[in-house]
C-alpha cells in the first residue's frame, strides 16, 4: 500500500462499517476492510474505494474467535508496516426476550461487540504503535440505557463503554483510544424501517452515516489530547 494514512475497520462489509469505510476513503486513506459473512458487500466496496483512487485490501474471519482475529492481524502486519487507526466497528444485535435469552447468543454477543474489540487491538498494537496511531471503538446509546429484549446487547455495550478506558490507560501515551456511541443511524436502504419516533430525541431527526463520521474523524485526527472518551451521537437520546 502507498504511504499514505491507512484505516482497518471491522465488519465494513455492510451497514455502518461500510459507510465509515467509504468516508475514510473518501478522506485520503487507504482502507482495509473485513467481513465474515458479507462477501458480496466486500467485493463491492473494494471496487467503490478503488474508484476514489485508494488502495484497498480485506481480510474475512469470525470475530467471536481469539484465533481468527490473530489470523487476520497478521495478515494486515504482512501487507503494511503501520496502522493509524483502528476501528472496532463489527457487532452483532440479537433480539431475545429475558426468558429465550441462552447461553449461545449471551456468548456470541459478548464475543463479538466486546471481547473482539479487546483482542483486534491486542493483535494490532505494533502497528499502532508504528504509527503513534488511534483506536476508535463503536460502542452504543444502547450502552449507556436498557433496552427491551436486547439484554446480551446492552451489557456488551456497555462493556465496550468501560473497554475503552481501559484501554487508553493501557496504550497511552503512544496509542489514543476513544469511542462512538451511535442512537438511531439510518444507512442508505433502511430509509423505510419502522423506529422509534424522531420526535423523542431532542434533535427531532435521527442520525445520518455522515454524523457517525464526523464524530468518528474528531476522534481520529481532530484533536491529540482526547483519549478514553466515549461520545455519544444520538440526537440527544442519552441526555433525556
Amino acid at each position: 500500500m502507498t504511504t499514505s494514512k491507512r484505516v482497518f475497520i471491522t465488519g465494513s462489509g455492510r451497514r455502518l462499517g461500510r459507510q465509515l469505510a467509504y468516508a475514510f476513503a473518501g478522506r485520503g486513506y487507504d482502507v482495509i476492510l473485513h467481513a465474515h459473512e458479507s462477501t458480496d458487500g466486500l467485493h463491492e466496496a473494494e471496487a467503490y474505494i478503488r474508484q476514489l483512487g485508494r488502495e484497498v485490501f480485506s481480510v474475512q474471519g469470525d470475530l467471536s474467535r481469539v484465533d481468527e482475529i490473530r489470523r487476520m492481524a497478521a495478515e494486515i502486519a504482512e501487507r503494511v508496516p503501520r496502522l493509524d487507526v483502528l476501528v472496532n466497528n463489527a457487532g452483532v444485535f440479537p433480539t431475545a426476550a429475558f426468558a429465550d435469552v441462552s447461553e449461545e447468543i449471551w456468548d456470541h454477543t459478548n464475543d463479538v461487540n466486546t471481547k473482539s474489540q479487546f483482542f483486534m487491538t491486542q493483535a494490532l498494537e505494533p502497528l499502532l504503535r508504528a504509527a503513534h496511531g488511534c483506536v476508535v471503538n463503536v460502542a452504543s446509546a444502547g450502552g449507556y440505557e436498557p433496552w427491551l429484549n436486547h439484554i446480551p446487547y446492552n451489557v456488551s455495550k456497555a462493556g465496550v463503554i468501560m473497554l475503552t478506558r481501559a484501554l487508553a490507560k493501557a496504550l497511552a501515551p503512544d496509542v489514543r483510544v476513544n469511542a462512538v456511541a451511535p442512537g438511531v443511524i439510518i444507512v442508505p436502504g433502511e430509509e423505510t424501517i419502522d423506529h422509534i419516533p424522531a420526535s423523542r430525541f431532542p434533535m427531532q431527526r435521527y442520525g445520518t452515516p455522515q454524523d457517525l463520521a464526523d464524530a468518528v474523524f474528531f476522534l481520529a485526527e481532530g484533536t491529540s489530547y482526547v483519549t478514553g472518551h466515549v461520545l455519544p451521537v444520538d440526537g440527544g437520546a442519552v441526555a433525556m
